[in-house]
């Protein structure tokens, strides 16, 4: 199939059935840089060639690929968010790789997002010595721990892991739930709350400390790669060093968070063009009533709305790009781009689904797999009713929150 990110003018042909090669209508692609544009198109093909096809087992087994990891670091996908690359391109990248399937890039997006990015930025000079380097070659794994099992939208004012500092080192104590990559892990960003003066802060944890333990949420609708965990800490003893000298307030994981949602929206953009490319493919495959699927207008029809609810995605996401890199994105903004995209995404991926009739719900067609996995990025990340509270606050100076 032809890549369609590749910001080329869409060459339309008048022939019954055949559509346009090029899906990306808008050439979102094109406003890359040369040397870019190239680079995706490179990873759009790597992804669709090696990866697409590698993860339908490991996905319906709930398994962690951990031997494409070194074939996702040789194409800088460990190492995007200090890469130098322009947000765009980051975004587009990320879209990439959810379009390959959505759960490896919740992996991809989490890296890169909340634990190379935070440490990073946040980190001492030594704890940025010490992980970065094995991190941005996917060589260690992290796992960002902050939602716990009875604090979710409500984690600001209701975390309840506590940190005590104990002479030269911290005692850590609490459990966390929903933890991305948990159990495979090779350090935990754990949030907890200060019993000296109640801050929230944030700890590197090593994930073979002694009473550390990870156990793998099993059975998920969606994203069913990345391996979600509960965590215990019991009294889990780190030296003062863990402490991450920029995290000493939830504002720090707030803007992180910030950050996060806007990668969601990518996500569920890339989402949006794997539904189109599997509802094409079989479209111009499958046939009945002697014609090929694609000559009907009640598949025509589906087919142009699912490509409508991507592009609008994707240029929603290009705007919330050029705001990261003026350093002008807001929370409210970052909310309404995941609340906005995976909704649609929700939109577009029944379409898809109804589009394939029976072959919809079985996983080796690909539609159902991705079907799963939106309805679990329209959750996470702060589920869309929480977003759109958050936009509701800002547009009307009202909040709805208790």
């Amino acid at each position: 199939m032809t890549p369609v990110l590749r910001g080329e003018s869409p060459s339309v042909t008048e022939t019954p059935g055949i559509p346009c090669p090029d899906a990306d209508l808008l050439g979102f692609a094109g406003l890359l840089p040369p040397a870019e544009r190239e680079r995706l198109a490179a990873l759009h093909e790597f992804l669709q060639t090696r990866i697409r096809p590698a993860v339908v087992e490991p996905w319906t087994r709930e398994e962690f690929p951990a031997h494409l990891l070194p074939a996702l670091a040789e194409h800088g996908l460990g190492e995007l968010e200090l890469s130098g690359a322009s947000r765009l391109f980051t975004g587009l990248a990320h879209a990439e790789v959810a379009r390959a399937d959505v759960s490896l890039s919740a992996l991809v997006g989490i890296h890169n997002e909340l634990i190379l990015g935070l440490i990073d930025a946040l980190g001492s000079p030594e704890q940025k010595q010490r992980w970065l380097p094995a991190l941005r070659t996917f060589r260690a794994l992290g796992a960002f721990a902050l939602t716990e099992p009875e604090h979710g939208s409500d984690i600001a004012g209701g975390l309840s892991t506590t940190a005590t500092r104990d002479g030269g080192d911290w005692v850590l104590t609490g459990t966390k739930r929903w933890i991305g990559a948990g159990t495979v892990a090779d350090v935990a960003i754990v949030w907890a709350r200060d019993t000296a003066d109640g801050q929230i802060k944030g700890f590197l944890v090593e994930t073979d400390r002694p009473g550390f333990t990870a156990t793998k949420i099993e059975h998920k609708l969606g994203l069913r790669i990345m391996q979600n965990a509960d965590l215990v800490l019991d009294a889990v003893r780190v030296p003062a060093e863990a402490l991450l000298p920029g995290a000493t307030g939830f504002a720090a994981a707030n803007e992180m968070l910030r950050n996060s949602r806007a990668w969601v929206g990518w996500q569920a953009a890339g989402a949006q063009l794997a539904v189109f490319d599997i509802a094409r493919d079989y479209a111009l495959a499958r046939r009945q009533f002697g014609r090929p699927l694609a000559a009907f207008q009640l598949v025509q029809e589906p087919l142009a709305r699912i490509l409508g609810n991507a592009s609008a995605s994707l240029g929603l996401m290009a705007r919330i790009a050029g705001l990261q890199e003026e350093g002008r994105l807001d929370m409210p903004q970052a909310a309404l781009a995941k609340a906005t995209t995976t909704r649609l995404a929700r939109e577009s991926a029944a379409l898809g689904r109804n589009l394939l009739g029976g072959n919809g719900v079985v996983a080796e067609h690909g539609m159902a797999k991705v079907f799963a996995d939106i309805e679990i990025i329209h959750t996470y990340e702060g589920t869309y009713e929480i977003n759109a509270l958050i936009v509701g606050r800002a547009v009307t100076g009202v909040s709805a929150f208790v």
